[in-house]
């Protein structure tokens, strides 16, 4: 299968940089091509810009710039998105990188506002990896955003839903180096399995 892997960390060192290793390892083992786009160490700029946001529902022109990231999206059958978890929510790279590849005419259309129709027919499987500092009862007391991201819209960009599953550690800002290994293990074979 081949496999969007959205990766959205700025330090190469991180628990995420390890945590990402093992995942990659898992899908190597399963056989899948993987692309992988770290936001960071592509540059990605985030920042929807006074240009974009006005050609944003123009279909001949709303991919200018982003053309090579929609062509990659287009071309996964699954997308893994992994992400540390920064104020409740995704970070802007990520956010940004959404805000500006999944347009209209590209994820979904909106020829008609009342029924709104996913576009992406090429995805099956959606997938998220993230941290959170706080325990998983912060995180639904305020809604955990990033749960849903993963869970609910993304999948809905899929014209048939894709398949969603979420991989979060909760309470990272207390965890020994034994719940982190865990951690780390049990992605690998989840994403072996996908």
């Amino acid at each position: 299968m081949k496999v969007l892997y959205l990766y959205c960390h700025p330090v190469p060192e991180s628990f995420h940089g390890a945590i990402r290793g093992a995942a990659l390892t898992g899908l190597a083992e399963a056989g899948h091509d993987v692309d992988l786009c770290d936001l960071y160490a592509e540059n990605f700029d985030p920042v929807m810009r006074v240009d974009q946001r006005r050609r944003y529902h123009d279909l001949s022109m709303n991919q200018l710039s982003v053309e090579s990231y929609v062509a990659r999206l287009r071309a996964a059958e699954a997308i893994i998105v992994q992400f540390p978890v920064w104020c409740f929510g995704a970070p802007a790279m990520l956010k940004g990188f959404l805000d500006k590849v999944l347009l209209p005419g590209v994820s979904f259309d909106m020829s008609d506002v009342n029924h709104i129709k996913p576009l992406l027919a090429n995805l099956k499987h959606v997938a998220g990896i993230a941290t959170y500092g706080r325990d998983r009862w912060s995180a639904m007391a305020m809604g955990d955003a990033p749960r849903k991201l993963v869970t609910r819209y993304l999948p809905r960009c899929a014209v048939v839903t894709a398949r969603a599953q979420f991989h979060a550690l909760y309470g990272m800002n207390r965890a020994d180096e034994a719940r982190r290994t865990a951690f780390m293990a049990k992605t690998r074979n989840a994403l072996a399995r996908l």
